[in-house]
């Protein structure tokens, strides 16, 4: 150099560039810069985890439609004043697995090979075919319809009307008072009907508007509907909120001369204490929809994120504290 003197050390030389940035880096770089990756790291973990939450709670909630409860909205007249026009019940799908349908329940089964209409043919297409099974089995879609009317008569009953003024099963008039629309008729005369075996006859509470078992005499089943498709029990009222009540078997059919006359074919019976017991447990899971179960589990679960993070920062700032 002239004059003897040191190196500029021009920044523009790439040598000199790359052998300083290691010194640069190791003592000049705010200690800052160095956290800034770890900070963006910790939020997008917190952001994958609520997230995972919140869809695994979608997916419980969808199984739980499927398999467990689901909500049915009232279409028509046919229950009334029991149930009325849009109200929402909740239907336990799971009953009658443990314990037989009995007279009184308020059940909703589908139209399928009794009184239609018959919901068309499976798709020739496989995928498509895949497709419908598994959004009908989660209860977003079904190309069947569905009913919902009381339980009169079990398999082997004998149905009939009137009896001073009454219906009858195996003989035993029924005091239908306390369901029956205000002011109806019990039912309009009808001759005796034997319940065929694996089958039920329904009728609604609004007697002189629901097209029910009384209706359907030339059908399959002779108006009674098969055991198999019934879904399951309305057990709920749910919405309106000045419509919220339970939906329990009335007293007449608990008389002894009718339970004496039985005939019928439970499923699975077993005490029915568990049965109500777990119906309790039933109606609290079933009464969010899927949008409020999944963000009621990530507000839950948001705190316990929260501190599994604190608790992460904390070891990751005693691990990066300078050694002596």
């Amino acid at each position: 150099m002239p004059g003897g003197g040191q190196p500029t050390g021009d920044q523009s030389d790439p040598a000199l560039a790359s052998a300083r940035t290691p010194a640069s880096a190791g003592s000049d770089a705010p200690a800052g810069d160095q956290s800034t990756p770890v900070a963006g790291k910790k939020k997008k973990s917190f952001g994958r985890e609520l997230l995972t939450i919140v869809v695994a709670a979608a997916v419980l909630t969808l199984l739980v439609k499927a398999f467990v409860v689901q909500v049915y909205r009232i279409p028509s007249a046919s229950m009334e004043n029991t149930l009325q026009i849009g109200d929402r019940v909740l239907v336990n799908k799971l009953v009658y697995h443990f314990r037989g349908i009995a007279r009184g329940d308020i059940v909703v089964f589908s139209g399928q090979d009794s009184w239609g209409p018959d919901a068309p043919p499976p798709s020739s297409d496989p995928v498509v075919r895949v497709f419908d099974d598994v959004i009908a089995d989660i209860g977003l879609h079904s190309s069947q319809t569905y009913y919902i009317k009381r339980v009169i008569g079990l398999p082997g009953d004998k149905v009939a009307c009137c009896t001073d003024g009454k219906v009858t099963v195996n003989g035993v008039p029924l005091s239908e008072s306390s369901y029956v629309y205000p002011g109806e008729t019990p039912s309009f005369p009808f001759k005796a009907v034997t319940v065929p075996a694996g089958d039920l006859w329904v009728m609604g509470d609004h007697r002189g508007d629901s097209d029910d078992s009384r209706y359907h005499l030339g059908y399959p089943g002779n108006g009674a509907i098969p055991e198999n498709e019934v879904v399951g029990r309305a057990f709920l009222i749910i919405w309106p909120p000045s419509q919220f009540t339970d939906l329990p078997i009335p007293s007449t059919f608990n008389q002894a001369a009718l339970h004496a006359g039985a005939a019928g074919a439970p499923v699975l019976q077993v005490g029915g204490a568990a049965v109500t017991a777990g119906q309790v447990a039933l109606s609290a899971v079933a009464a969010f929809p899927v949008a409020g179960t999944a963000g009621a589990a990530g507000i839950i679960s948001a705190p316990v994120l929260l501190a599994r993070r604190r608790r992460r920062r904390r070891r990751d700032g005693s691990s990066a504290a300078p050694r002596s």
